[in-house]
This record gives C-alpha cells, structure tokens and sequence, in this order.
C-alpha cells in the first residue's frame, strides 16, 4: 500500500498494452484497487485518492501558469 506501487503498475501499464486494456476495464477505484492487488501490486483506495487531488492540483497549477 503505497505511493510507489501505484507508480510501479502505472509504469508497467504504459509499457503493456494486455495490462491496460485491464485496467481500462475497471468501472470503479474499488474494481481497479481489487485488479491490482491480484496482479500483486499492494495499492490502495487512499493511494488513488492521493494521486487524483495531485493530478487536478498539478493541472490547475499549470492552468494558472499559462493563464
């Protein structure tokens, strides 16, 4: 359960297709976290969390900067 496991299965599904169609596939956090921890990456729910609020504070930043 930590940050760098969700930037180990992000790393993996750029380089994979097979793995990102399965990821495409999750409807939900809970679906992805559960695909996820079967493949043997140990996320969790609060590392989604965690990278979706950094995600929109990066993209309003860089908003900000070309604005």
């Amino acid at each position: 359960m930590s940050w760098s496991e969700l930037e180990r299965l992000v790393q993996e599904a750029e380089a994979n297709e097979r793995l990102r169609r399965q990821l495409r596939r999750c409807h939900s956090s809970e679906d992805l976290v559960t695909l996820a921890r079967l493949l043997g990456f140990r996320i969790s729910a609060a590392d989604l969390r965690r990278a979706r609020v950094k995600h929109h504070v990066e993209r309003r930043s860089r908003r900000a900067v070309s604005a």
